[in-house]
């Protein structure tokens, strides 16, 4: 990163965010740097290169960066990178794994510019899985136009809001058909999720501390809402890709009928969009 970058981004008084993504920081840094199968590095990575195409000198703004996994990876293919989060900590994790050229700040998604002088502009801006746990999508759509270059891109993955849809969706087996499907119970209804982050785990088995809320809040929203909302924030969708799973069953009487499910209903979707 050069000097003129790193000046670009205001001195904030970081405080401690209180959020739910605070209370579950370790266990989520444990996830993203110690497992070699996750969908972030088998699916989503691997296919976020391809798109964005990095190169040298290139400003990219990773919000709701989390522990800084995709910060550095863009980082090291040769892109200025700024990462911002509304957790603390998830920020000091950034922070402590990451090069001391990423500058990594504490913002919500809807006010990232406040950190920012005007005059600095990114050639892309990345959300990752974020933006379903950001109530109001709209304004953080807004902010991401706001500090983009004219026809720079905000590329936006998702779990896909057709079959996953938490509480609402699930694996279902016809035994008659001897068929695998994905039951969705509501779709156009717009919802707000508490999801437990560690299912199953009694309070004093899980590796939180006993005083921090599992739960995270995840919004539901159709498909056309994300259109609606890049479209009133002056950016317009350029690709939209559905991503599907690597994984595989072990062998069973339902391996085969499983991983061709996996082949035909997406887990994740890509949507970028250009600033007009």
């Amino acid at each position: 990163m050069n000097s003129s970058h790193k000046k670009s981004i205001q001195n904030k008084s970081d405080k401690p965010s209180g959020t739910s993504w605070g209370n579950v920081a370790v266990w989520y840094d444990n996830l993203m740097e110690k497992s070699t199968d996750s969908y972030q590095e088998k699916v989503i990575l691997p296919n976020l290169l391809r798109i964005i195409d990095p190169k040298p000198g290139q400003k990219l703004l990773d919000i709701a960066c989390g522990q800084g996994y995709f910060s550095r990876a863009f980082y090291k293919n040769g892109m200025q990178v700024t990462g911002c989060d509304i957790s603390l900590e998830l920020i000091d994790l950034a922070r402590k794994n990451s090069p001391k050229e990423i500058t990594y700040f504490v913002a919500p998604a809807e006010k990232v510019a406040d950190n920012i002088t005007p005059e600095e502009k990114f050639d892309v801006a990345l959300i990752v899985l974020a933006i379903q746990n950001i109530e109001d999508m709209r304004a953080a759509f807004v902010e991401s136009a706001k500090l983009l270059k004219t026809g720079g891109r905000l590329v936006l993955v998702i779990n896909h809001p057709v079959f996953r849809i938490p509480q609402n969706s699930s694996w279902q087996w016809d035994a008659q058909l001897g068929k695998q499907y994905r039951r969705i119970d509501s779709y156009m209804t717009d919802s707000k999720i508490k999801i437990d982050m560690a299912p199953g785990k009694s309070a004093s088995a899980s590796k939180f501390s006993k005083s921090a809320a599992q739960n995270t809040v995840s919004f539901h929203r159709p498909l056309q809402s994300y259109f609606k909302a890049f479209n009133s924030a002056g950016l317009s969708v350029t690709r939209l890709e559905e991503w599907i799973s690597h994984k595989q069953s072990q062998e069973g009487p339902r391996a085969k009928e499983e991983d061709r499910t996996r082949r035909e209903i997406p887990l994740f979707m890509c949507i970028e969009a250009r600033k007009i």
